[in-house]
């Protein structure tokens, strides 16, 4: 017996078969409402469209690819889930990679020729490229960049707001009544990186209560890993005033630091209080549970893959920068307070 068709789908949720179809495919835009309801009548009739043939007989190889700096970084592993959630809904398959952020690999995807890649198109989250070397790749795959690299509104870029975030971060140390507050993470030789966006937003929130920032509380760090994070609390630790706080530019830098405070004898928060950024799943079990800055990783990927796939159908869209939400989770290493207790994953 032959399955539903777009024309049973159509005729179940009371729109066009165009509508359906553009739903299916990714087509041109289709709104919140109509999308529902499209999807509703797809769920309740089990159809299955003929991936196959839809992609051969568009030319398209029905993959994606996600490129990011480091799948070991807790943040993309769970990035990547969701983006592979997103697709799935659109009936593609995603390739995921990773560039070390080596920025001669990532050069090298975005030479690649649209006609002699297995992919339609590619979400790249980098490090290293510049805004005139994605000018200057002309007609290839086409592509929707992810992560707080500032490229000045000349592509699709999908992020969150990395000042307010960082600001939000930092005023919630300063409202506690801390008044030496570190920041772990900047890369200062960097121009127009996260950690250039965050050390803004952490300085905006200290000029905002008129404070100044002891630069020595400032500290870089090369990479975004924990022993990083251990590594700048102890030499924040040696000062002759140390912090009573920190705002750690991700999780990984505030997990670190937290196990270089109880190395040392200090409790987190009474002695010193830490923020984090990212909300990956081990800052809800960690001893005590970290606060923490959460991006929509959800959101982000369904931005993105949407994006994307309007790119892949040809439709004509200005460059998008599409800015996410985000939030401020309070855990115990700001408030000593234990939180609800998160939903154990299935």
């Amino acid at each position: 017996m032959a399955g539903p068709t777009l024309r049973d789908v159509a005729k179940r949720a009371n729109v066009s078969i165009r509508t359906v179809s553009n739903v299916v495919n990714g087509y041109a835009p289709v709104s919140d409402e109509l999308r529902a309801r499209v999807q509703a009548a797809l769920d309740e009739l089990d159809y299955r469209p003929n991936l196959i043939a839809r992609n051969l007989k568009q030319g398209r190889s029905g993959m994606i690819a996600l490129v990011v700096p480091e799948l070991d970084v807790p943040y993309f592993a769970e990035l990547a889930r969701e983006v592979i959630t997103a697709a799935r809904a659109r009936g593609y398959v995603v390739m995921v990679d990773q560039t070390d952020g080596d920025g001669e690999r990532e050069r090298e995807l975005l030479s690649r020729d649209s006609r002699a890649t297995m992919f339609d198109g590619l979400l790249l989250s980098p490090l290293s490229v510049s805004a005139e070397e994605l000018r200057a790749r002309g007609n290839r795959v086409p592509i929707v960049l992810l992560g707080e690299h500032i490229f000045n509104g000349s592509f699709h870029h999908v992020a969150i707001d990395n000042v307010a975030a960082a600001r939000e971060a930092t005023a919630h140390l300063l409202g506690l009544g801390r008044r030496r507050v570190a920041a772990i993470g900047d890369q200062p030789y960097a121009t127009g990186e996260t950690a250039q966006l965050r050390t803004s937003g952490y300085r905006q929130a200290h000029a905002r209560e008129g404070l100044e920032v002891d630069e020595r509380l400032v500290v870089p760090t090369p990479r975004f890993h924990r022993r990083q994070g251990a590594a700048a609390m102890e030499q924040l630790l040696a000062l002759s005033e140390p912090p009573d706080a920190v705002f750690c530019y991700n999780d990984l830098l505030a997990l670190g630091a937290m196990r270089a405070l109880t190395r040392a004898g200090l409790r987190v928060p009474d002695d010193v209080a830490v923020v984090g950024m990212d909300d990956i799943e081990e800052g809800q079990y960690s001893t005590p549970s970290l606060t923490t800055i959460a991006p929509e990783k959800k959101e982000i990927a369904r931005m993105a893959v949407d994006v994307l796939m309007e790119s892949i159908s040809g439709a004509a869209r200005p460059p998008a920068e599409i800015v996410v939400p985000h939030r401020l989770i309070v855990r115990e290493s700001t408030t000593g307070q234990v939180p609800a207790s998160p939903a154990i994953p299935s």
